[in-house]
């Protein structure tokens, strides 16, 4: 894989705007903020700690928001903070909880940038009471992390999470149903789409790279990607 120089937060920031590009907001009717896996952002800059640390860096000082969206422990989704709040406030308008939403972006994700929350800072902290915590987990920018704690959440992220998980399993099944469970990156990207990859290839490409599902080998024809042992 070609990774983007220079190597520091200036990559990092370049491979954000590329991967958000990347993300098909048709598919969605342009309901999603862009989303990127922190890991396809380790597939365009080599080094991982600059790429946390920018991460880190960018959302302390609220300029994005990671979630943890419930695939496992270690997968944790990127948007902008504030395509994020717009496609928040785009779902709740009219809505009975949309009043409770736009205090909770404008006293919690402005002020916090925190993956989760629990139930004693909602309440002391923030001041929302039970009945408003119950609203923003029924609006989908909560859900349940355990007994008394909330994960921050996109609202309507579930069908992205299928087809992530399905365009995963395809691409990785074009791979091991080549010779050697090895292809060129280049015959990967040329290839006509699967209908299980809605996302589409070039999403999945940066996602198995960074996910380290896939060796990129280089050869003199170009990069090949291997299935990963086990």
């Amino acid at each position: 894989m070609i990774f983007l120089s220079p190597e520091g937060p200036e990559a990092v920031d370049s491979a954000l705007q590329f991967l958000a590009s990347l993300f098909p907001r048709k598919l969605f009717e342009d309901s999603l903020p862009p989303l990127i896996l922190r890991h396809q952002i380790y597939s365009l800059v080599k080094d991982r700690t600059t790429v946390d640390r920018r991460l880190s860096q960018l959302k302390d000082e609220g300029r994005i928001r990671i979630f943890q969206h419930g695939l496992d422990a270690e997968t944790f989704f990127v948007t902008f903070t504030d395509a994020y709040k717009s496609k928040v406030l785009e779902f709740a308008s009219g809505k009975e909880f949309a009043r409770t939403v736009t205090k909770f972006l404008d006293s919690v994700v402005t002020s916090c940038p925190d993956i989760s929350y629990d139930k004693k800072r909602m309440l002391n902290e923030f001041g929302f009471k039970d009945t408003e915590i119950t609203q923003l987990v029924n609006a989908g920018v909560l859900t349940v992390r355990d007994a008394g704690s909330w994960w921050l959440a996109v609202p309507r992220a579930g069908h992205f999470v299928k087809y992530f998980i399905k365009g995963r399993k395809a691409v990785l099944g074009m791979i091991q149903k080549s010779k050697y469970k090895e292809v060129l990156l280049s015959d990967l990207q040329n290839r006509r789409t699967p209908r299980a990859v809605k996302l589409g290839i070039p999403y999945h490409i940066h996602d198995i790279i960074g996910a380290q599902l896939v060796d990129c080998v280089p050869t003199t024809t170009g990069t090949l990607l291997r299935l990963a042992d086990d």
